[in-house]
């Protein structure tokens, strides 16, 4: 667990951070009228956010995969 917990630290990294922008974006910005899709409630702001947040930093996860050399 704990080994699968390191190889994903930049994934829980970047859903954290998501999650905090998306509930600052909503609070600080957010929507005046109401009628937008994700800015108008804070909770779909913050999933929003963290799902964003979460796949930006796993694509830098460095690949486990072998390369195979083609000779």
């Amino acid at each position: 667990m704990k080994n699968w917990m390191q190889k994903n630290k930049l994934f829980f990294i970047g859903a954290f951070t998501g999650a905090i922008g998306g509930f600052l974006y909503w609070n600080y910005v957010g929507c005046l009228t109401g009628n937008c899709a994700i800015t108008a409630n804070p909770i779909r702001s913050t999933i929003y956010g963290t799902v964003v947040g979460s796949l930006f930093l796993s694509f830098f996860n460095k690949s486990s995969k072998k390369q195979v050399h083609n000779d």
